[in-house]
């Protein structure tokens, strides 16, 4: 198993994370990458607040993360990295945060959004970035909690209308 499972999450640190996501992955670490919360002290401190103290957090911009990723650093971590939405996903890979496979778990629903499973919606932004990030090989599985059965990329994409 690969000790960094990215993930797409509108919501970031939540209770689906805390109490399925961190014991099935044994995480040791979670990091957030999002631009609007890094710096945002109260924001920081209300994810800092409610994961367990055991667990290290760490909140990054997108491209600060990306741009300084050194795979070695995160050796003897397990490490949970959320990101709030498909397009920062994408962009934190093409600035150099490199990662083989990406969980999509919850993408909210808005305008021109299709459903693609109870928690995901995505639109036509969204699939051309996921097309993009399987076309440079990484591995896309839609699953909302651990025991899912995943759903590859390509199935879901079958079944979308845009």
């Amino acid at each position: 198993m690969n000790s960094i499972l990215v993930r797409v999450d509108n919501r970031l640190v939540h209770g689906q994370i805390l109490e399925a996501w961190v014991p099935y992955f044994r995480a040791n670490c979670i990091v957030v990458l999002n631009d609007d919360v890094a710096g945002d002290v109260f924001r920081e401190s209300v994810i800092r607040m409610v994961v367990p103290s055991e667990i290290e957090v760490q909140v990054h911009g997108v491209e600060e993360f990306a741009e300084h990723f050194n795979p070695g650093e995160w050796s003897g971590r397990r490490t949970i990295v959320l990101i709030r939405d498909i397009r920062d996903a994408l962009r934190a890979f093409r600035k150099g945060f490199s990662f083989s496979r990406i969980n999509i778990g919850n993408v909210h629903n808005d305008d021109g959004k299709c459903c693609v499973t109870a928690s995901i919606f995505l639109d036509e932004l969204d699939v051309k970035a996921l097309n993009e990030l399987v076309g440079s090989g990484v591995t896309v599985e839609l699953r909302c909690i651990p025991q899912d059965n995943p759903i590859g990329f390509s199935d879901a994409a079958a079944k979308i209308s845009l």
